[in-house]
């Protein structure tokens, strides 16, 4: 049976996890929504936008109106403050919501509850209600409710921390942590086990944003804190933890989140796809974890996605150095070639290659019918003139001198090889 599942925000770095995890899945129809223009209409095949803020009075109408609409069955919240709002009104809305109970999320999105809720574990870091409590120096300062590294500060003394308690409202003063930080990726089923807990250390860390991060062997005490967290807390398919070492090496809690990490793509690329268990987990599936044995590393950096204003039926591109590259296959350019087969985009090869075109092809494993036409001319013939039909065409080859002479006598758009990342679409 197809299941449609509505993310959002679908332009977070969590949404925009959530979609390359589940845009392959048979029998998922994925739609992406958001409340302002974002990242999510590069990759989202199903957009929407224009909903209301998390926080308007008719966010949750809103929200049933595209449910009935799209026959939305799952939603996956994107964002620590709709997962809040989402689990908390579930019984108000009229599609599943892919998170854990409303307890367990109101107590997550506070720090401070969180702390509370674990009061007496070891691995709760010393919390001071009082600033005159604080006898020993450097303390760190985060908010209550907040996300990524916003509004934290390490203070060095007492004028630094009433200054900050003065000026910032909601600051909870904890004790410094100065060892290295993990994240601890845990997935648990509709039975209440503890399916997988796989621990990542935060290796570079922008904006809050792991995007540096290795597999870890996992410690018996971090899988006692996760498994202790489990038993305490109501969870419901992928959530997972953060930790730090305190000055003795032990670690103390930083935060839980009963959603999806962007960095959960390290354990999916080691075969724990954490979207996918939880959708299936919801229908009713009893869902094991396979986990390769190897070591992975994950290095994010923004990535491009472009918007061009060209439509085109028909490609004219070259061979040489351009369907190759450095005497093999470009591998990239094959990606655009068969996504112009798929979208039934005519491909026609016109190439001045030295050698009987169709062998080489073949020597590469290229079927000739994937082009529409093969035209192998002279190597003093211009390839403009062997254009036939230049209406919604566009021209892709390594030589300038062969673009410039196409754009001058034809004016169709012309392309080198760097510039066919323009030409992808990645929605799904």
């Amino acid at each position: 049976m197809v299941k449609n599942i509505l993310v959002f925000p679908c332009g977070s770095e969590i949404g925009l996890e959530i979609n390359n995890a589940l845009k392959f899945v048979k029998n998922i129809n994925l739609f992406g929504g958001s409340s302002v223009s974002d990242h999510g209409k590069y990759v989202y095949k199903n957009y929407i936008e224009g909903f209301p803020h998390v926080d308007s009075v008719d966010f949750i109408s809103n929200i049933n109106e595209v449910i009935e609409k799209y026959k939305i069955d799952y939603i996956f919240p994107a964002h620590d403050s709709v997962v809040l709002t989402l689990g908390q009104n579930q019984h108000l809305i009229n599609a599943e919501i892919l998170t854990s109970t409303s307890k367990t999320c109101e107590i997550c999105r506070s720090k401070k509850k969180t702390y509370e809720y674990f009061v007496g574990n070891d691995f709760i870091p010393q919390m001071y209600y009082e600033i005159e409590d604080v006898k020993e120096f450097p303390v760190f300062l985060k908010p209550d409710v907040g996300q990524g590294s916003n509004g934290i500060a390490l203070v060095k003394n007492m004028e630094e921390l009433l200054y900050q308690h003065k000026n910032v409202v909601d600051l909870l003063t904890l004790e410094y942590l100065p060892g290295k930080e993990y994240s601890v990726d845990c997935f648990t089923d509709r039975n209440g086990e503890l399916k997988f807990v796989g621990m990542r250390e935060r290796r570079r860390v922008k904006s809050g944003i792991s995007v540096n991060s290795m597999n870890l062997a996992l410690p018996d005490s971090v899988k006692k804190i996760a498994k202790i967290i489990n038993s305490k807390l109501e969870f419901r398919g992928m959530w997972f933890f953060q930790v730090k070492e305190d000055v003795n090496g032990l670690y103390k809690l930083l935060e839980i989140a009963p959603r999806v990490s962007g960095t959960m793509n390290l354990y999916r690329n080691k075969g724990i796809n954490f979207p996918q268990l939880c959708v299936f987990d919801r229908m009713g599936h009893d869902v094991e974890v396979i986990e390769n044995n190897f070591d992975i590393e994950v290095d994010r950096a923004l990535t491009n996605r472009f918007n061009v204003e060209v439509e085109y039926k028909r490609v004219y591109i070259d061979f040489d150095d351009t369907v190759t590259l450095k005497g093999n296959i470009n591998p990239y350019v094959m990606m655009f070639i068969y996504q112009c087969i798929s979208k039934n985009i005519e491909l026609i090869l016109i190439t001045k290659h030295m050698f009987e075109i169709r062998k080489t092809l073949n020597k590469y494993g290229i079927d000739e019918k994937i082009f529409e036409e093969i035209m192998h001319i002279k190597r003093e013939d211009k390839k403009y003139k062997y254009i036939k039909n230049k209406e919604n065409a566009i021209f892709i080859d390594d030589s300038f001198v062969e673009r410039k002479e196409m754009i001058d006598n034809l004016g169709i758009p012309v392309f080198d090889i760097d510039a066919i990342e323009s030409l992808i679409d990645w929605r799904y």
